[in-house]
């Protein structure tokens, strides 16, 4: 559910960019697939209060970003409540892949869906870069500020090592950013996505 409510918004973004109300739809379904998702594979007090106390505010922020978009507080508060959201939601589905011996059906959807959260999670980093240091990415078309979906672009190129973006960190803070994120990339192919090869040929055998 969540893999698919992330590649719906994907999807759907560019067409209902320009509509206040189709944003604000879109991460609201996004944020209520989230939550479900992290109740679902860690079911502790824990992901209960995560979910409150970083969850909640998020979920209205989400929805009240769209109308303020250009208000940098606006924004800035909502990088920061969903920044460390997304990254919790990464860990707890890696906590759930990492459990087992064995590889199910909805353990090779998760392993996608934790990948597509930590993109998510990067973007919402990068839009804070943004806003505390103005002028940290910059586009072929020569905008001096990326909307949040060029920055979501451009994190999925870099996670996955593609590098097919346009658009470029040129501030120190959004590179050392972008290089941490290389990294994540690379050790989730070489730790979460090996072991699950690793194990599926064993259950084969």
């Amino acid at each position: 559910m969540l893999l698919g409510a992330q590649l719906l918004q994907v999807l759907l973004w560019p067409f209902l960019d320009d509509s206040v109300v189709g944003r604000a739809g879109l991460g609201g379904i996004g944020m209520l697939a989230v939550a479900a998702a992290v109740l679902a594979v860690r079911r502790t007090p824990m992901a209960s209060r995560v979910i409150l106390l970083l969850g909640a505010p998020a979920m209205v922020l989400t929805l009240i970003e769209p109308v303020f978009a250009d208000e940098d507080v606006v924004v800035l508060l909502s990088g920061v409540l969903h920044t460390p959201f997304y990254f919790y939601v990464s860990y707890a589905m890696l906590r759930y892949l990492l459990h087992d011996d064995k590889v199910t059906t909805d353990e090779y959807f998760a392993t996608g869906a934790a990948f597509t959260v930590v993109a998510w999670g990067f973007a919402y980093l990068f839009s804070c870069v943004q806003v505390v240091w103005p002028g940290s990415f910059s586009s072929g078309s020569g905008a001096v500020d990326q909307t949040w979906f060029e920055l979501l672009y451009l994190s999925f190129s870099i996670l996955t090592s593609v590098g097919l973006s346009d658009i470029v960190a040129v501030g120190a803070q959004a590179r050392s950013v972008v290089m941490v994120e290389m990294m994540t990339g690379v050790f989730y192919i070489a730790m979460v996505v090996a072991r699950m090869v690793g194990l599926t040929i064993l259950r084969q055998r």
